[in-house]
């Protein structure tokens, strides 16, 4: 099995984030324009913190606060999990199914590289699983 770096290969770097001095309602535009369940939080480059749908229904909605006055920095969880690069995707798997979390940071070194998701690490076992299947019927087939 790889490594959250082969999955960082296929999918891209790419993170969306927003600042702690933005609102909790622009972020939730951005997640609903990305179609994302998460966004990092950054501050002049530097990685502070994550802000989740979670965060929005746990620290906004049932708390009967509006999402126009609240500022990500009050409701972002700050210090995620996180993981490196070399980090197994088995790791990844029962780091999120033992904490209860969909989404982890990926760091080396002290710079934010991505962010996996559990859908990619559900996809990519998929994948793996399927490459292994097809492997074990070529070779019993003899071809």
């Amino acid at each position: 099995m790889g490594t959250v770096r082969h999955i960082l290969q296929k999918k891209g770097n790419d993170v969306f984030s927003v600042e702690p001095n933005s609102t909790v309602y622009n972020a939730l535009e951005l997640m609903v324009e990305k179609n994302l369940g998460s966004l990092l939080v950054m501050e002049n480059g530097k990685f502070m913190g994550i802000f989740t749908e979670r965060d929005y229904a746990r620290k906004v909605m049932l708390k009967g606060k509006s999402s126009r006055d609240t500022y990500i920095r009050d409701i972002m969880s700050e210090h995620p999990i996180t993981v490196t690069p070399d980090t197994k995707v088995e790791e990844c798997m029962a780091l999120m199914t033992r904490r209860y979390i969909r989404h982890l940071p990926v760091i080396e070194g002290d710079k934010l590289v991505g962010l996996v998701s559990i859908g990619d690490i559900v996809k990519y076992i998929i994948e793996d699983q399927q490459f292994i299947i097809e492997n074990l019927e070529h070779y019993i087939a003899g071809s």
